[in-house]
């Protein structure tokens, strides 16, 4: 496949590029996350656990969550590499949540060939569930 045409160089970034990634969290999606990374976290796969919680059922994995902003930031900066994510927690996920996160382009960082990338993730209440910061390594 040929992505030349498709990979984002230092000139072509600029502050204010934007770009989403939305999808509706699934049950299917939480147990392919718990078979792939191991993560036996009942908060996350028993309904009956979840009921004695403060979240009163079972919640999405939050790194599983915050892959979309990965995907969000892929697109923004096509064909480089992460350098950095950092991540809070804000509100919890349930299956069903329509998740969209966005990767916003803040700053071009000269000296670094890096830029900084605000991350955010909204339910489909837009109530924010995730913020957070990353830095992506410009190779072009």
């Amino acid at each position: 496949m040929n992505y030349e045409d498709k990979i984002k160089t230092w000139d072509s970034l600029q502050p204010g590029n934007t770009e989403t990634m939305t999808k509706t969290m699934t049950e299917s999606d939480v147990m392919l996350w718990v078979g792939i990374t191991g993560d036996m976290n009942p908060v996350h796969i028993d309904k009956e656990y979840g009921k004695t919680t403060r979240f009163k059922d079972v919640v999405v994995p939050g790194l599983l969550v915050a892959g979309l902003i990965s995907t969000a930031v892929t697109k923004v900066t096509f064909g480089n590499v992460y350098a950095m994510q950092n991540l809070k927690f804000v509100k919890p996920v349930y299956i069903g949540d329509t998740i969209t996160a966005t990767a916003v382009i803040k700053e071009k960082l000269e000296e670094k060939h890096m830029v900084q990338i605000e991350t955010t993730c909204v339910n489909q209440k837009d109530e924010i569930v995730i913020v957070g910061e990353g830095r992506e390594y410009i190779l072009g």
